[in-house]
Formats: C-alpha cells, sequence, structure tokens
C-alpha cells in the first residue's frame, strides 16, 4: 500500500452529488422535466426496461411530456407503468405518442415533495459523512502500518474534513434550489 489517494475520496463525494441531483431531478415539481420518467421501468420482452429505451421523450412545452413510443406494442405497456409510478399524472395516448400534462402542485403535494425532497437530502449527507468515515479508517490503518506519519495523518484528516464540509455545502443549495422551484407557483 501506498500513501493515502485524497482524490479518490474527492471523487467519489463527486459521484455522491451527481447522484444525489439525479435522484431529485426525477420529483416532479409544476415544471415538466424528461428526468421525471428516469425511475419507471416497463415489462416488455420479457425484462423491466426504461421508458427511454422504448420510446423518444421530450417537452414541447413547460407542462407537457410527451413520449414518442417505438413500437405500437408498447404504448399499453409504458401507459400502465406511468399510471402505477408515483407521478400522479395520468397518460393520455394519442395513435404512438403519450402525452402527460404535469398539473399544478397543490400546497399539500407541496409539502410532501418537500419532505420526500429533504429526506433525499439527508441521505445524500449521509452518503458523504460515509465517505469521510471511509477515508478516515484508511488513514487509521496507514498509521498503524507506520505507511504515514502521525502529522501527515492530521493533515489528510483536515483536508478530509474539508471536502466533507464542501459536498454537504453543495448539497444544503441544491436542496434550497430545488425547495424554492417546488415551492414556486
Amino acid at each position: 500500500m501506498s500513501e493515502f489517494n485524497e482524490k479518490s475520496y474527492s471523487s467519489k463525494m463527486d459521484k455522491s452529488i451527481q447522484s444525489f441531483k439525479k435522484d431529485i431531478s426525477t420529483l416532479r415539481t409544476g415544471r415538466a422535466n424528461t428526468n421525471m420518467l428516469d425511475t419507471i421501468k416497463v415489462d416488455v420482452y420479457g425484462q423491466l426496461m426504461p421508458v427511454e429505451q422504448l420510446a423518444t421523450i421530450n417537452v414541447p412545452e413547460a407542462r407537457l411530456i410527451s413520449v414518442q413510443v417505438w413500437d405500437k406494442t408498447n404504448v399499453t405497456p409504458i401507459e400502465s407503468a406511468i399510471q402505477k409510478s408515483e407521478l400522479g399524472i395520468n397518460p393520455q395516448i394519442d395513435g404512438q405518442t403519450i402525452r402527460l400534462r404535469i398539473p399544478d402542485l397543490t400546497e399539500e403535494r407541496r409539502k410532501e415533495l418537500i419532505k420526500i425532497l429533504k429526506n433525499m437530502g439527508e441521505k445524500g449527507k449521509i452518503a458523504i459523512r460515509n465517505i469521510r468515515r471511509e477515508a478516515n479508517e484508511e488513514l487509521k490503518k496507514k498509521l498503524k502500518d507506520k505507511i504515514i506519519s502521525e502529522d501527515l495523518r492530521n493533515n489528510f484528516e483536515k483536508n478530509i474534513q474539508k471536502l466533507t464540509d464542501t459536498s454537504i455545502e453543495n448539497i444544503e443549495k441544491i436542496l434550497a434550489a430545488k425547495e424554492k422551484e417546488i415551492i414556486q407557483i
């Protein structure tokens, strides 16, 4: 084992933040967003497939998602998968096109979404803290095995803590922006 690789932990934290961003992009705000369909899997061809592998998805208007299904036999399975999802949207079928009108959010639904959002934020922060813990454990082991000195370990721990703080701040900023988006009418 060589010296401590700080960059690998920085990279892991960045990946956690990207994953968090992707997760919250699936939350339905008042605006249409193609990412809203990312979590929906459709049972076709004997397996579960994401909608984007079965259709072209686009947003022609601020409150409309258009799903152009490639194979017309998949229209009904896609429609039922959307209906069963947590989106709470009723699909309208027009030939091989499924239209999803995004209704205005009720006050109750906004509060529900903010709770879900905060929960996702907490999970994102926990992931960052777990990466910090993993880094600190590696540092302890390297110190015990006399690969690094006490001073070096302390420096690395300070750097890892700075990375952790910055990453958690980033999650907080992303959360605040998404919450503002949900609250806006």
